[in-house]
């Protein structure tokens, strides 16, 4: 199948026949549901991603980039980055430019956004990268170094911080329950094993009433045969992530909607759950685990509830295409266009690249939440949210 995943361009299918699930995992997976029953979606989507002996984002190889499974915005191109580290800057601004000031990137993989942002920030500013295996946290390390920005690094610091707390294309990739609606009932799906060995869905009453009570919350009525995701994760992984945070700015990049287009029963009736592998796209998660992406869309609605219970406050939400524009992505494009030393090859790569970033059927329309703790109330409005939605 062509890769679909927004901000991909459509490519012709790779071969994929020398690529299988990872044995051990799936062998322990396997096991799991023959001693206790079928397993929920959520954690078969834990163990799929997260597992430390087999999950994807636990694995050596690589995973974001044009040589992984799936390309992001700051592998898309360095000025990305850029553009971020000027909501950074804003940010240490509104605040007074308080010292120390830490960076801390959720999902940092091996640093392209680090590597792009961090040149153009003041050296007093910290930079501090969270990511789910230290192999990858180990080649940030050194590629930072190589780079010349070692000594942003700061120490993991486990008090109260000023600064900014940064989360590209984390959220899509939490655990998700799965849900199927059957006239008045609403099931639950769940993982089983056919008589062959394969991975087969299941439906089961509900393993929590917290999923019938997130959609009631957010006046949700699915459609009866209706497939949805819904993330109960998001509460316990925000809470846990801006738990550090003094002061400063919440910033959330991801590809999701509102819960009354997210759970739209024309466009999406069978969900948003994708998996990705080599820059192509199914709708198959059981087919190569612990070697594929998994991720569903993002619900904002819940996003937003999430952080107000860990009492940050809604400073705007907006696109990727719109924050973009507010920093000055355009004005950066004919300042570089106008450098004598830009070669005719480096400006139409970055052409190519702004116009994914901004295309509002790709890139551009990701979701760009703000969120402030402790946020002065008489502060100027951010440039990233020059152009917010509300």
């Amino acid at each position: 199948m062509t890769d679909m995943r927004p901000g991909l361009r459509r490519v012709a299918p790779t071969d994929l026949s020398d690529l299988a699930e990872h044995p051990e995992l799936a062998a322990r997976i396997r096991d799991a549901i023959r001693t206790s029953g079928p397993m929920p979606f959520d954690r078969f989507m834990e163990l799929a991603l997260y597992d430390p002996d087999g999950g994807y984002y636990r694995s050596a190889d690589a995973r974001p980039g044009r040589s992984g499974d799936f390309l992001t915005a700051p592998e898309l191109h360095p000025i990305f980055g850029e553009m971020i580290g000027r909501a950074v800057e804003d940010a240490w601004a509104v605040l007074g430019h308080p010292e120390p000031f830490v960076i801390r990137e959720y999902g940092s993989g091996e640093g392209a956004l680090a590597l792009a942002m961090l040149p153009g920030l003041p050296a007093s500013m910290g930079y501090d990268p969270v990511d789910v295996d230290p192999r990858r946290d180990a080649n940030l390390r050194s590629r930072l170094a190589e780079a010349g920005l070692g000594g942003r690094l700061t120490r993991r610091a486990h008090g109260p911080i000023d600064g900014v707390i940064v989360a590209n294309e984390v959220l899509d990739a939490l655990p998700v329950h799965r849900v199927r609606q059957r006239e008045e009932r609403l099931r639950e799906l769940a993982v089983d094993i056919d008589r062959r060995g394969g991975f087969v869905e299941v439906e089961v009453d509900p393993t929590t009433p917290d999923l019938a009570a997130r959609l009631a919350a957010e006046n949700v009525a699915l459609a009866d045969g209706q497939t949805a995701e819904i993330c109960l994760a998001l509460d316990r992984w925000l809470a846990a992530a801006t738990s550090p945070l003094r002061r400063g700015l919440v910033l959330l990049i991801d590809y999701g909607f509102p819960a009354s287009e997210l759970y739209d029963p024309v466009r999406r009736r069978d969900g948003t759950l994708r998996a990705y592998v080599r820059h192509q796209v199914s709708d198959d998660p059981y087919r190569f685990v612990g070697r594929q992406d998994l991720t569903a869309h993002v619900d904002v609605t819940a996003v937003e509830a999430a952080a107000h219970r860990a009492e940050l406050a809604t400073l705007g939400v907006t696109t990727q295409a719109e924050a973009l524009i507010g920093l000055g992505i355009e004005t950066r494009l004919r300042e570089i266009q106008a450098d004598p030393a830009t070669t005719f090859e480096a400006y139409a790569l970055l052409r190519s690249a702004l116009m994914r970033l901004l295309d509002p059927a790709a890139m551009g329309r990701f979701r760009v939440l703000a969120f402030g703790r402790d946020w002065p109330a008489d502060a100027p409005p951010l440039r990233l949210l020059s152009y917010s939605l509300r």
